[in-house]
């Protein structure tokens, strides 16, 4: 995949994490929301997308999720309590968009189909552009530079689990059928900005007409009719289970702020894409779910 969708996989190696032990303090269900479950249809039929073909019924059990995906604040106390180390933390470096590095920034390297993604050492979720940034004014904003055995870690912590990708897309719908947006047909209904994508020219350009360069605040936008914000761009969000039946690559949903319509449309409810289980970047984060 290229564009706004997360390079995939790392050519170093890394320890295994240490095992998570403890979890969320008290039995609040606060921030995610009840979903009865039932028969939905997910998947598209866009024939630039056979990833998401076909579209097909399935049956889910009631379960909650995530109203946001898990931001800097939220995931900093996991860390807190945990002292877990991300991935890129234990391997020293992960990918970051060129176009958020400052100008004076010292050459690093890029990626080969998609020279916009960076290389950066000492990039982590803390430390979101390298060792120069900083979560200032970003508690709000989704956690990145996580990779699903990380996500997968601050799920059981919390006591709760990944989605799977139907019930991802079945609470990203929010109710609607066959609608490439969570609040239908139009990318912006009146002119009204509905998500966090690019605007300008990708990659030189980013006008930021929605508001944002970057992530956004994990609830930004109106939610859709099941509660969600940011289902669609923001981040790209991890989920539970493997790319294909012969693909054990991870999978994530969902688009980004990177996401753009001259060369990348998956920033809609069935977007989807595959990459190695320790991928991060600067737009790859995660929404936890639960069992009811």
């Amino acid at each position: 995949m290229s564009g706004c969708c997360t390079p995939s996989g790392r050519d170093d190696a890394a320890p295994p994490a240490a095992a998570v032990t403890g979890r969320r303090d008290g039995d609040s269900w606060d921030g995610l929301v009840r979903l009865a479950g039932g028969v939905t249809r997910v998947g598209s039929d866009d024939p630039d997308h056979p990833e998401e073909w076909p579209v097909r019924t399935v049956e889910l059990a009631p379960y909650a999720i995530g109203r946001c995906a898990v931001t800097n604040a939220e995931f900093a106390a996991f860390v807190a309590a945990t002292g877990h180390r991300t991935e890129p933390e234990r391997f020293g470096w992960s990918f970051v968009f060129g176009g958020l590095l400052p100008d004076d920034f010292p050459p690093t390297r890029g990626v080969a189909a998609a020279p916009w993604w960076r290389e950066v050492h000492g990039a982590d979720w803390a430390h979101p552009e390298g060792p120069q940034s900083d979560l200032a004014d970003r508690s709000g904003h989704p956690v990145v530079h996580v990779s699903r055995r990380d996500a997968e870690a601050y799920a059981a912590w919390w006591g709760g689990r990944l989605p799977t990708e139907a019930e991802w897309e079945h609470a990203a719908r929010g109710g609607l059928v066959d609608q490439p947006f969570p609040w239908g047909s139009e990318l912006k209904p009146g002119g009204e900005h509905r998500m966090n994508v690019w605007q300008g020219t990708f990659p030189g350009e980013d006008t930021g007409d929605d508001g944002w360069r970057g992530t956004c605040p994990a609830d930004a936008f109106p939610a859709n009719e099941h509660g969600l914000h940011n289902v669609t761009g923001n981040v790209w969000e991890w989920c539970s289970g493997s790319w294909a039946e012969v693909d054990p690559s991870g999978v994530s949903r969902g688009g980004s702020y990177l996401c753009h319509a001259s060369y990348c449309r998956r920033y809609r409810v069935s977007g989807r894409q595959a990459h190695a289980v320790d991928s991060t970047a600067g737009n790859l984060g995660f929404r936890v779910a639960a069992d009811l």
